[in-house]
C-alpha cells in the first residue's frame, strides 16, 4: 500500500494505492460524506478488486485530509475529484482503464463525474437516492445520466432509499442499512462478481 498527495484546485487530496498483481484496470473510490476510506465496504470492494487484477486507490476529499467534518459543495468535490483522477491517469494508471466508484456521497460524485473523466463504468455502494424521508428530493438525475456499466449495492433497509434497475445498471440489495456492515462478503461477491463482467468487456 502507497499514499500519496495529489494537489487539487481545493488544497491537497490524498490517495491510498493498493495495486494488483496483474493490473489489469484501475478502481478509484470515494468515501461518505462523513467518514473515511476504511469504511467497511470501501474495504470489502478493495479486497474483490485487487483479487480481480485491478488496481485501487481510495481517494480522500481535500476536506477530509484538511481535518474537516462538513463535506464540500458538489461543484468542489467533483472539481478534485477529476484533478485526483488526471494525476493518478499519468502517475500511476497511463493506458489502463479507469473505472470510478465510492460510497454514498462518493457514489455521487463518481456518478456526476464519470463523463468528464471517462469512466469505463462504475460502482456505487450505498447509492443516497433521496434524504431520508425526503423522497421528493430524488438525486435520480445524477445516476441516470451514467451510460456506462453501473453497479449499485444497496442495504435493504437504507433510508437512504434505491435506485431501480436499468439498461445499464445492476442493483444488488444486501442485509443492512445505509452503512453496508452487516453482510460485508455479499458486498465482496457482487463486486467481484460485476468487475468479472467489465473486465470482460475490457478485454
Amino acid at each position: 500500500m502507497t499514499s500519496i498527495e495529489v494537489e487539487t484546485p481545493h488544497g491537497p487530496a490524498r490517495a491510498e494505492l493498493h495495486c494488483a498483481e496483474e493490473g489489469r484496470a484501475a478502481l478509484l473510490l470515494g468515501h461518505g460524506a462523513g467518514g473515511g476510506v476504511h469504511a467497511p465496504d470501501l474495504v470489502a470492494a478493495t479486497r474483490a478488486a485487487t483479487d480481480a487484477g485491478v488496481h485501487v486507490a481510495l481517494v480522500e476529499q481535500p476536506y477530509r485530509v484538511a481535518g474537516r467534518k462538513a463535506p464540500a459543495p458538489a461543484k468542489q468535490l467533483d472539481a478534485a475529484w477529476l484533478a485526483v483522477v488526471e494525476d493518478l491517469g499519468e502517475r500511476w494508471f497511463a493506458d489502463l482503464p479507469l473505472i470510478f466508484g465510492g460510497r454514498s456521497s462518493g457514489a455521487r460524485v463518481a456518478c456526476r463525474t464519470a463523463e468528464a473523466g471517462e469512466a469505463e463504468a462504475v460502482l456505487c455502494l450505498a447509492f443516497p437516492l433521496h434524504p431520508p424521508g425526503k423522497p421528493e428530493k430524488s438525486r435520480a438525475a445524477e445516476i441516470d445520466a451514467v451510460e456506462t456499466p453501473v453497479l449499485v449495492v444497496q442495504g435493504e433497509r437504507d433510508a437512504f432509499g434505491r435506485p431501480e434497475p436499468a439498461l445499464h445498471r445492476e442493483v444488488v440489495l444486501v442485509a443492512g442499512d445505509h452503512s453496508l456492515k452487516a453482510d460485508v462478503d455479499a458486498v465482496h461477491r457482487a463486486t467481484s462478481e460485476w468487475l468479472a463482467k467489465v473486465l470482460r468487456l475490457l478485454d
